[in-house]
C-alpha cells in the first residue's frame, strides 16, 4: 500500500500538468453528472406524461455528453488546430475499423434529423416489425408484432436492431401523419346464394361499424396532405365482387387504426355471422366436392342435345 501511494506521489511530481488535466478531468465529469441529476428530479417531478419525459431524458443526457465532450476536448488538447488534425486522424481510423459503429451513428443522426419514425410509432424494418420503445446512438429498439401471433398484436418479445439498418432496409411506418391503414375482409357464398342481397347486408355492416373511424381518418388526411401527396377521394368502405372456385366472394375493404385492426375485423364477422343466420338464401361457401348433373341442374340452353333458338 505504502509503494502505491509513493508511486502515485512519484508521478504527481514528475508530471504535474498531466495531473492537473485528471483532476480537471474527473471534477468537469462530476459536475456534468449532478447537473443532469438534478434536472433529471426536476423533470420527474414537473412532467407527467411518461414519453415526455422519457424524450427529455434522452435529450438530457446526448445534451450533457456534447458538453462534456466539448470542454474536455479544451482541456486535453492545446490548440484547436491539434485537436482538429487528432480528430481527421480519429475519424479515419473509426471508419475503417468500426465501419459498422460508425454508420450506427450516421443512423442515429438520421432518425433524429429526419424522423422517420419516432418512439411510439408502430414501424416495420426489413422483416421486424413492432412499436418502437427506445432509440440510441447504436440502435433502436422495438416491441415485436405478428409473427407466430395471429394479427398485429404484441408477442412480447423485444427486438434491438442496429441503426445502419435504416440505409439499407424499406421503413414502414403504420403511424406517422396519417394513423390510419385499408384493410380487406374477404366473405365467400355460395354460388346459389342471393350475393345482391349479401353485398348489400355487408355494405350496411360496414358502413355502421366504420363511421366514426371515417370522420376521424378524414380530418387526419387533411393533416397529411400538407406534407405527402396524398389524395384519398374516398374513406368510406366499399365491397368488391369477384368469383372464386368454391364460390362468390365479397371482399370488404375499409380503414382501420393498426392497433385495432383486429378488433375492428372481429365486430365485422359477429355482425356479420348474427346477420346472415336471419338470411335462409344466403350461405357461407367454402372447399366441397359436389356431383353435378347438368341435364337436371343446369340452364336450358347448356344441356347437351337442347334445342337451340334459330
Amino acid at each position: 500500500m505504502k509503494e502505491f501511494i509513493d508511486s502515485i506521489k512519484e508521478f504527481i511530481a514528475n508530471s504535474p500538468s498531466l495531473t492537473v488535466q485528471i483532476a480537471e478531468t474527473v471534477g468537469i465529469i462530476i459536475f456534468l453528472w449532478l447537473i443532469r441529476f438534478f434536472v433529471v428530479r426536476i423533470l420527474q417531478k414537473n412532467v407527467e406524461n411518461k414519453k415526455t419525459l422519457y424524450k427529455w431524458k434522452k435529450n438530457t443526457n446526448y445534451i450533457v455528453f456534447l458538453i462534456g465532450a466539448i470542454i474536455l476536448a479544451q482541456v486535453w488538447f492545446s490548440a484547436l488546430g491539434q485537436l482538429g488534425t487528432f480528430l481527421g486522424l480519429l475519424s479515419a481510423g473509426i471508419a475503417i475499423a468500426l465501419k459498422d459503429p460508425v454508420t450506427d451513428m450516421a443512423g442515429w443522426l438520421f432518425l433524429i434529423w429526419r424522423k422517420p419514425f419516432d418512439i411510439g410509432d408502430r414501424v416495420q424494418v426489413g422483416n421486424s416489425k413492432g412499436d418502437v420503445i427506445d432509440i440510441r446512438v447504436f440502435k433502436f429498439t422495438i416491441l415485436e408484432i405478428g409473427n407466430w401471433v395471429d394479427a398485429d398484436q404484441s408477442t412480447g418479445r423485444i427486438i434491438h436492431i442496429p441503426n445502419h439498418k435504416i440505409f439499407a432496409e424499406d421503413i414502414a411506418n403504420y403511424t406517422a401523419d396519417f394513423e390510419w391503414v385499408w384493410n380487406e375482409m374477404g366473405v365467400l357464398v355460395t354460388f346459389e346464394s342471393d350475393w345482391k342481397k349479401a353485398k348489400d347486408l355487408l355494405q350496411e355492416i360496414a358502413d355502421d361499424v366504420c363511421q366514426e373511424f371515417v370522420n376521424q381518418a378524414r380530418d387526419e388526411v387533411k393533416k397529411a396532405e400538407k406534407h405527402y401527396l396524398i389524395q384519398y377521394r374516398y374513406l368510406t368502405p366499399i365491397v368488391y365482387t369477384s368469383v372464386k372456385d368454391s364460390g362468390i366472394n365479397l371482399t370488404i375493404r375499409y380503414l382501420s387504426n393498426p392497433r385495432t385492426r383486429r378488433g375492428i375485423s372481429q365486430q365485422l364477422w359477429e355482425n356479420i355471422l348474427l346477420e346472415f343466420e336471419g338470411h335462409d338464401d344466403i350461405d357461407f361457401a367454402y372447399p366441397t366436392i359436389r356431383y353435378y348433373n347438368n341435364p337436371t341442374e343446369g340452364k336450358p340452353g347448356t344441356i347437351p342435345g337442347a334445342d337451340l333458338p334459330g
